[in-house]
């Protein structure tokens, strides 16, 4: 289903979300094209959604059931999602999407440090991101069950103290003492989080639940933030595709 944006861009997404068009030049030059392939949950898509919807960014919201993703697979470059669409041309890796994204929306860093401070965070995020799944996603009950309780315990502790610090020196933001897509990148998986541990993971790290209330309040992320189903926040599986 098509929603309408300005005179000049169309947003496509399936379910119908709108988002707001920013692109309007003073030669009214048409919107670079962007298509979101990824599947019906938040996981690795999120962060690129969050980023897209604050830039005003019109894109097609692709989402892949189970069903379809071994015929939608082989159309991948590298048999994964997310995969970014610009103009037709397929790229790979949520990282380096939402360091292209940030880019265009505003939210990179400002020179080679604050760019280096925003991959350090992104990437420590992401070791603890692959920790979870690591334990979520093991099919095999006596390897999974003993590492939950470490998990709890010892390696979620050990980032989030860590990221809680870093709002605190960085007026409430992870870097740079400013917004940036490092925010974003923590922030938008966060449902499928509690989802996943079943519990609220942030609970406890005070300064890490505002920058989430502050992320989700954001123009264009707050409407979109609002669209969501139960599904597309929290099912990390493909329940019901």
């Amino acid at each position: 289903m098509k929603g309408q944006g300005c005179a000049f861009c169309t947003v496509l997404t399936s379910p119908p979300l709108l988002a707001p068009c920013r692109c309007a030049t003073a030669a009214m030059a048409p919107c670079t094209s962007y298509k979101l392939h990824y599947f019906h949950l938040a996981g690795l898509g999120e962060p690129i959604r969050y980023m897209l919807h604050y830039g005003g960014l019109p894109f097609e919201d692709i989402r892949i059931g189970a069903k379809d993703w071994p015929e939608h697979k082989k159309k991948m470059p590298f048999g994964t999602m997310p995969v970014l669409e610009v103009d037709g041309v397929m790229f790979t890796q949520s990282r380096a999407i939402c360091r292209f994204l940030a880019g265009r929306v505003g939210l990179a860093g400002g020179g080679p440090e604050e760019c280096l401070r925003i991959d350090e965070v992104v990437d420590a995020f992401n070791d603890l991101r692959a920790a979870v799944a690591d334990w979520f996603y093991d099919g095999n009950a006596q390897t999974k069950t003993p590492k939950l309780g470490p998990l709890l315990d010892k390696t979620i502790p050990f980032y989030l103290v860590k990221f809680e610090a870093m709002t605190k020196a960085n007026g409430g933001y992870l870097a740079n003492s400013k917004l940036s897509w490092a925010d974003l990148y923590f922030c938008a998986p966060m449902t499928w989080f509690d989802a996943m541990l079943g519990r609220s993971v942030l609970d406890g790290y005070p300064g890490l639940q505002e920058l989430r209330r502050r992320v989700d309040a954001l123009p264009g992320v707050a409407a979109y933030v609002a669209s969501r189903t139960n599904a597309e926040k929290l099912c990390p599986r493909f329940a019901g595709q």
